[in-house]
């Protein structure tokens, strides 16, 4: 599907690979609808885009399941139907897994997956519908593989992995369309923003963080692997290559992921 002149729903836009992507989109002249819970700083990246005019903003937490569907309405109620669901929103993770107690991984999967899961059983009838669709979720290269400090995080990665790929399948003749994407290290606030093992703000970027791809760069990434019709796009470094490692060695992969720095 040609990103270009379609009406697109992104979630986490407040900040990072939302706020890069709905940068990158709205130069295509597509109609955006921005969510996140901050307001303010949705307002400050629509008026950032070449095109705030062709832009709404719906005001979303993606633990308030029950508040969905009305929100759904509220986003259709400016450009129509929802062509393409951007999954970005969600919090990472910093904590490991014997201080962390089951309400911190609660959190986390409540947002990283039944918040994506939740808005797509939304605009999916829709979607089949109209015969056409495309869902972006933004995964993770630990949706891939395990990670120190990342239990609840990765986990919810790979949940989002194994309910998507089984959408796919099921929807394969009905015109939808599902690209996961599995950034690395992007050069974002998502550490500073993850959760420790009180469930409170990590507060602190990571160095591999800090020295990441730019996220304008990585917005590219994921366009040009919709358009391309990818189904799975990993973007990183040295990361991303750790996937490959464990599919070919999964010995070789626990020598290395084992002694890396995880923060």
């Amino acid at each position: 599907m040609k990103l270009q002149g379609k009406t697109i729903w992104i979630t986490g836009a407040s900040s990072g690979i939302g706020e890069a992507l709905a940068i990158e989109l709205s130069k295509k002249q597509n109609n955006l609808i921005l969510s996140a819970r901050r307001k303010e700083a949705l307002e400050n990246v629509k008026s950032q885009l070449p095109h705030p005019e062709k832009a709404a903003i719906v005001v979303l937490d993606l633990t308030d399941s029950e508040s969905f569907n009305q929100k759904y309405q509220e986003a259709k109620s400016f450009f129509g139907d929802i062509d393409v669901l951007v999954n970005n929103g969600g919090i990472s993770q910093r904590a490991w897994s014997h201080e962390a107690p089951l309400s911190v991984d609660r959190q986390v999967l409540e947002v990283n997956f039944f918040g994506a899961v939740g808005l797509t059983k939304m605009v999916l009838p829709d979607m089949l519908k109209n015969k056409r669709g495309q869902l972006i979720v933004i995964s993770s290269v630990v949706g891939k593989y395990g990670f120190p400090m990342r239990t609840a995080y990765s986990a919810s990665k790979h949940a989002l992995h194994g309910w998507y790929e089984s959408l796919r399948l099921e929807h394969a003749k009905n015109g939808i369309e599902v690209t996961l994407v599995m950034p690395g290290r992007i050069k974002t606030n998502i550490s500073l923003n993850a959760i420790d093992k009180d469930g409170n703000k990590h507060g602190k970027l990571d160095k591999g963080q800090a020295e990441g791809i730019p996220a304008d760069v990585c917005a590219r990434k994921i366009i040009s692997a919709t358009e391309n019709k990818k189904r799975e796009v990993f973007i990183g470094f040295k990361e991303a290559l750790l996937a490959h490692i464990k599919r070919v060695s999964p010995a070789l992969f626990h020598f290395i992921a084992s002694r890396v720095n995880p923060t």
